[in-house]
């Protein structure tokens, strides 16, 4: 299925001495959604950016943690019915690793904690790190050893590098780094992801496209993984990125493309080669509508009922309508992985 930009646009570059691009007119697998979340109901820009939890000792009690950026923190079954609402404020990403998740709050301009009980499938507020720096933006989390890594980042184009003790929670986090990271156009950074086994971590700029940094040297410069110029299916906005983790450090890096309403999947390790693109559309029952122009996304490998070689969780933009009841869209990552022909 191929997308076109809209008619006033196409005259526009009819009428220039040579014809543009269009970056928008490349070939994508469309996935059907499998489940979709309760909506944020009401009109507005609302819901932003998921996580999926894991429960270890019985995956069907998994959660989905979703963001309203306009209210707080949501928590959904992998039915996508709502079970919790944690009103912390205006939470924009959020993300976690083990029991421990993260989430950017721009209303106090902080690095919000919480936990998940397994044994009660309950999310808890445990408390706030001030930035220092105004509207933390995007946020990522990273674990390595019994270091538990933050990442906020920022519409000036800076992301901050957070690090705790996973035994010493309570003492607090220790600013590490600031990283100037965005390079060109407005600078703006948002989708950020940790990949611990292969030492790096990719961040969005919104405007340019894809950059890494080295996990283990925070003075590295940022190295460039893809742009849109580059016209392998990004458009800007660039936004929420997440990884399908496989063994031994394989895996693939999947990345919003907004403005186009698909996704971007990459190798995990260096070059970093395109391996496809794909987007979201109806329910094959035509229950669930298609997803449209997405913010936040999250994925994970483990398998889990109904989804038995991972998941992908995305943000829809309109249920069905742009701006309408947002909510999040449930992906099964086997039907992905075949449409692309991906190990």
């Amino acid at each position: 299925m191929k997308r076109y930009l809209p008619l006033a646009a196409l005259l526009v570059s009819a009428c220039a001495t040579e014809p543009a691009q269009d970056l928008y007119a490349i070939e994508t697998a469309p996935i059907p959604a499998a489940v979709e979340t309760a909506p944020m109901v009401g009109k507005g820009d609302k819901a932003d950016d998921p996580a999926v939890w894991v429960n270890l000792a019985n995956p069907a009690a998994s959660l989905v943690l979703g963001t309203n950026k306009d209210a707080g923190l949501y928590v959904y079954n992998l039915a996508g019915e709502e079970l919790q609402f944690l009103d912390v404020g205006r939470v924009n990403n959020v993300d976690l690793r083990g029991d421990l998740a993260v989430a950017s709050n721009d209303e106090t301009n902080s690095v919000s904690w919480f936990t998940i009980d397994s044994t009660t499938n309950t999310v808890s507020h445990i408390g706030d790190t001030p930035t220092n720096k105004d509207e933390p933006y995007g946020i990522c989390a990273g674990l390595v050893g019994n270091t538990y890594y933050a990442m906020p980042t920022y519409k000036d184009g800076v992301a901050q590098v957070w690090a705790v003790a996973t035994d010493a929670i309570s003492d607090g986090p220790e600013l590490l780094a600031e990283i100037q990271v965005g390079q060109y156009g407005q600078l703006q950074l948002e989708g950020c992801v940790f990949d611990e086994a292969n030492g790096q971590v990719f961040v969005g700029e919104e405007e340019h496209g894809v950059w890494k940094l080295d996990l283990n040297d925070w003075t590295a410069a940022p190295v460039s993984v893809d742009t849109i110029d580059a016209r392998n299916g990004l458009v800007a906005d660039v936004e929420g990125m997440d990884i399908w983790a496989g063994e031994n450090g394989e895996g693939y890096l999947v990345v919003s493309s907004q403005a186009a309403d698909r996704f971007v999947v990459y190798d995990l390790k260096a070059p970093h080669a395109p391996r496809g693109v794909f987007t979201v559309v109806e329910s094959l029952d035509g229950a669930i509508d298609a997803v449209t122009h997405t913010d936040g996304l999250d994925v994970n490998s483990a398998p889990l009922p109904g989804f038995p070689n991972g998941i992908v969780v995305v943000q829809d933009d309109g249920n069905p309508e742009s701006g309408v009841d947002q909510n999040f869209k449930l992906v099964d990552w086997t039907l992905i992985q075949a449409a692309l022909g991906l190990e």
